[in-house]
């Protein structure tokens, strides 16, 4: 039987975005299927030995789209979504896939229909249009130029015509191509494919009405591909230890008031700086990495600190470790309020957070049991879900293959 060509197009503005197709992509039955991946330049350390073959696309850079993030505007015009789906076009003609899986490329709800390919669509659940949600007020300007409890009032009352504003760029460049809107519901726009795969569990966020062509893959793990730094080998096991990871889309003026937080207390920390500058004058507890393998280091850890993205506090959770998500936009606030309703962790404002607030609140999770034991009932229910086996039965399916 001939392999079917699966090609990942991953829009890189975070690593997230990235690491979930890579990771599938590893997990792809190899008799089957054979993988190609797409990506703009910048993860290069990761797509080493082992890593698909890979074609260069364009993304807008990180620092723009977490700026546009911060200021609360929608992240692509229409410029930019006609560019990428021209280069998807493009690209389809060169690689010549039979199935296109994208993370966060909006592009392909186009481009992957006008092609005439199946479109799989990887996202997470807190954004999906079946899942209620509530929406706290994300660290943008408002946020800051009003009392707290006011500016949320005043975020939930404009909350609606902002995601309408968001859903219009892409809105306008399907109408370009004769392709009907999508509607007003930012979701949609987030979630539009032949089959949408969420990268959670429903326990944490419980569907309504969802229909067949909407499933969850369950966590999809994914940690660097690279050794520990020579200082991990001598961390004494008898001091427990705080893994700190502000991620790629975290606010790097927070990783000093962390380890700021941290230096009194009787742990160690082993902190991940995603390739920023380090912390010039680091405390004697702590060690810095730019990278570090976060499945060994959630493993080894007592309690993880991160932005509140699904990466890390998926990792934590895996292993039964409860997360501290200091959460600046919209995406990780979702994903922890999930996390903190099953209480297996905390979240602080990043605009908000102080040396005084990070450490006791870190001081409350490594000394009370009951954040400990709920992140021991999620990692119970992660492993029932097996994400590899059911994204290539998602495959198969699609692609008219035998089981």
């Amino acid at each position: 039987m001939e392999r079917k060509k699966i090609l990942f197009v991953a829009e890189a503005v975070t690593l997230a975005h990235l690491a979930r197709p890579l990771a599938l992509a590893a997990a792809l039955e190899p008799a089957r299927f054979m993988a190609q991946l797409a990506c703009a330049d910048g993860y290069e350390q990761f797509l080493g030995a082992g890593a698909p073959p890979r074609w260069r696309i364009h993304s807008v850079a990180p620092a723009q789209f977490l700026a546009a993030l911060a200021a609360g505007r929608p992240v692509y015009e229409v410029a930019t979504l006609r560019r990428y789906v021209e280069d998807d076009l493009h690209l389809f003609q060169q690689a010549k896939p039979d199935l296109v899986v994208g993370d966060f490329r909006l592009s392909l709800s186009i481009s992957a229909r006008r092609a005439g390919l199946p479109y799989v669509a990887l996202s997470n659940a807190y954004w999906s249009p079946y899942v209620p949600q509530h929406y706290p007020l994300p660290d943008i300007p408002l946020a800051r130029l009003r009392p707290l409890a006011l500016a949320s009032a005043l975020f939930q009352l404009a909350r609606p015509l902002a995601f309408a504003l968001h859903t219009r760029p892409l809105n306008r460049v399907r109408r370009q191509y004769g392709m009907a809107s999508l509607g007003w519901d930012l979701r949609r726009v987030y979630t539009d494919a032949d089959r949408t795969l969420y990268a959670d569990v429903a326990e944490l966020f419980p569907p309504r009405d969802m229909p067949a062509s909407h499933s969850y893959l369950g966590p999809v793990a994914w940690s660097p591909p690279l050794a520990p730094p020579p200082w991990w080998a001598e961390l004494p096991a008898d001091v427990p230890l705080v893994y700190v990871t502000l991620g790629s889309s975290g606010q790097q003026r927070l990783l000093p008031l962390v380890l700021q937080a941290l230096a009194p207390l009787p742990v160690l920390v082993a902190a991940a700086t995603a390739g920023r500058a380090a912390p010039p004058r680091p405390p004697a507890n702590a060690r810095i990495a730019d990278y570090l393998p976060g499945g060994l280091a959630a493993r080894r850890a007592r309690l993880v600190v991160c932005n509140g993205g699904s990466l890390s506090s998926q990792q934590a959770l895996a292993a039964g470790v409860p997360v501290l998500g200091i959460a600046g936009n919209l995406d990780q606030f979702l994903n922890m309020r999930g996390i903190v309703a099953a209480g297996a962790g905390a979240v602080l404002r990043a605009d908000r957070a102080g040396v005084a607030e990070l450490r006791r609140t870190c001081e409350i999770l490594l000394r009370e049991g009951t954040a400990r034991a709920a992140a021991g009932v999620v990692a119970q229910l992660f492993r029932r879900y097996d994400a590899g086996a059911s994204f290539n039965a998602v495959l198969r399916q699609m692609l008219g293959m035998p089981a």
